[in-house]
């Protein structure tokens, strides 16, 4: 963010906060630096539509009324008691499940996150022990579309992302207003209103494949009343383990020890003029089987199934952009 809409950002929570009364956008564009210096006054309200999403994404609790019956345009206010924090009283042992909670995650964006929550709590004047010794220290992994989608449903826009179904290579646009992210059994899913079957669905993020596109305006997206999402979630899980997939592999010599672990030897084959086994192994979740193989890199190659083998190309493909990002 610059330096100039920083400040700018600032003095329009100053103004809404110094107030009691609904200011409309006029008004705001009036006595608020930095929105004088708008082109045309197209180019003002962009401005200051990015400025109110900016806001409440940062959790500031901007409010939208009219100050009277015969007020015929909106405005904005910051209610103070919304705005400021509350006491913060933690124990020494609720301070250290704190600093054990922010180390859970499993994500450079939610680590971010988890980091900045310390920060404004030690600025709370609590001190928070981010590094207690613990036996087991769990890890909590996000998918890539996690928190793209997580923004969408705070800001109550529609998504469009391309979708794998189980056990296809297909890939299909679907487009979602989202509802909600949920954890179930260990995996991450959407819920919201599937605007292609015109129904509620559930997706599951690990089968997102690429961007996720917001769109639309702010706002418009919003959770029913009664919709409990875990239970959806719940009831859409159709995996069946008492099916297991056999997936066949190919294994470089002498590596990948934990893969031949789990298979069996049915063969031999070369892989780019390297000689290896050829191992089946049963699996009862290929999908999260995909995780566990793409770790063992040039070393395991998938055959079988496509999707699969689909699966683990393209986190190794999401991999190798992200290292030659660096």
């Amino acid at each position: 963010m610059s330096t100039a809409r920083a400040e700018r950002l600032v003095n329009l929570v100053l103004a809404l906060l110094s107030t009691r009364q609904y200011l409309t956008a006029e008004r705001i564009r009036g006595i608020v630096p930095g929105y004088a210096d708008a082109a045309s006054d197209e180019a003002y309200f962009r401005m200051f539509e990015r400025d109110k999403t900016e806001l409440r994404e940062l959790g500031i609790p901007l409010e939208t009324g009219r100050n009277s019956a015969f007020d015929a345009i909106d405005g904005y206010r910051i209610a103070r008691r919304d705005y400021e924090l509350g006491e913060i009283d933690l124990a020494p042992d609720e301070a250290t499940a704190v600093g054990l909670a922010v180390r859970l995650w499993d994500s450079p964006e939610l680590t971010g996150e988890a980091q900045g929550a310390l920060v404004k709590l030690r600025a709370a004047g609590v001190e928070v022990d981010d590094h207690a010794p613990t036996v087991v220290e769990p890890r909590v992994r996000a998918e890539p579309a996690f928190g793209p989608l997580l923004a969408a449903v705070q800001a109550g826009q529609a998504v469009r992302f391309e979708y794998r179904r189980s056990g296809s290579a297909e890939r299909r646009i679907r487009t979602l207003e989202p509802w909600g992210v949920v954890s179930w059994r260990g995996r991450w899913y959407v819920v919201g209103h599937d605007r292609d079957r015109g129904a509620s669905r559930c997706f599951r993020l690990s089968r997102v494949t690429g961007k996720v596109d917001a769109f639309g305006e702010f706002g418009v997206v919003e959770r029913p009343e009664g919709v409990n999402l875990l239970r959806m979630v719940s009831a859409s899980s159709s995996e069946d383990p008492s099916a297991p997939t056999t997936a066949s592999v190919w294994v470089a010599d002498g590596r990948a020890a934990g893969v031949r672990r789990r298979g069996r030897v049915v063969g031999r084959s070369d892989a780019g003029g390297e000689e290896g086994d050829l191992v089946e192994i049963e699996l009862y979740y290929p999908e999260s089987a995909a995780d566990w193989l793409t770790a063992h890199g040039p070393d395991v190659l998938v055959l079988e199934p496509e999707v699969l083998a689909k699966s683990v190309f393209s986190r190794l493909e999401a991999i190798a952009h992200a290292g030659g990002a660096r």
